[in-house]
């Protein structure tokens, strides 16, 4: 059975939105963490907003620069989770048909390696719900950022997780990696 990993940049004040404050931070041990990651991927699964976010940004990188990143992005398998979007347009994108609960355990029951998630909202959180999230991996940046905070939309986001690792790099960034608790 495939994994469902998630990986958040936030801020020490909870913010996860427009992650540019990140790039200071986006160093050669940060870059080869998120290669371990996208690595042991074969496909992307996001909500709405992080799909537009990544088509807009994504296509417009250099491809044959292996330090981008944008060959796996522009070309990896990507499920969208949306009840709006009918028609995506980036390569190698599929809107995610029915319940969302019931595509993604079809998606983690096919052959395959991880799925890989990014950001934390109301898609992520519902598959948390779920139990369907294997891993959540919080890069904690040392940072204030202001603005609305993670939790703010999560009012009923009641969920214990266990600690798996933690990886403290030289930047002062702290990547946390939680798994579901025992319920």
């Amino acid at each position: 059975m495939r994994r469902i990993i998630n990986s958040t940049y936030i801020s020490l004040d909870g913010v996860i939105a427009d992650p540019a404050w990140t790039m200071p931070y986006f160093d050669d041990e940060a870059a080869a963490f998120a290669g371990e990651q996208t690595a042991a991927a074969d496909a992307l699964l996001m909500g709405r907003r992080t799909y537009e976010g990544f088509a807009a940004a994504w296509p417009t990188r250099d491809e044959s620069d292996p330090s981008t990143g944008a060959a796996y992005f522009n070309n990896v398998k990507k499920y969208v989770a949306s009840t709006t979007l009918t028609d995506p347009e980036w390569n190698n994108s599929e809107v995610l048909q029915g319940d969302l609960i019931e595509a993604v355990t079809g998606l983690k029951a096919q052959n395959g390696k991880d799925i890989l998630m990014y950001g934390y909202g109301a898609v992520t959180h519902a598959l948390v719900k779920a139990g369907l999230v294997d891993e959540i991996r919080f890069w904690i940046h040392p940072v204030f950022v202001g603005g609305p905070s993670v939790s703010a939309p999560l009012n009923e986001a009641q969920t214990t997780l266990a600690l798996a690792d933690t990886k403290v790099m030289k930047s002062g960034v702290i990547i946390a990696t939680y798994t579901p608790a025992a319920r």
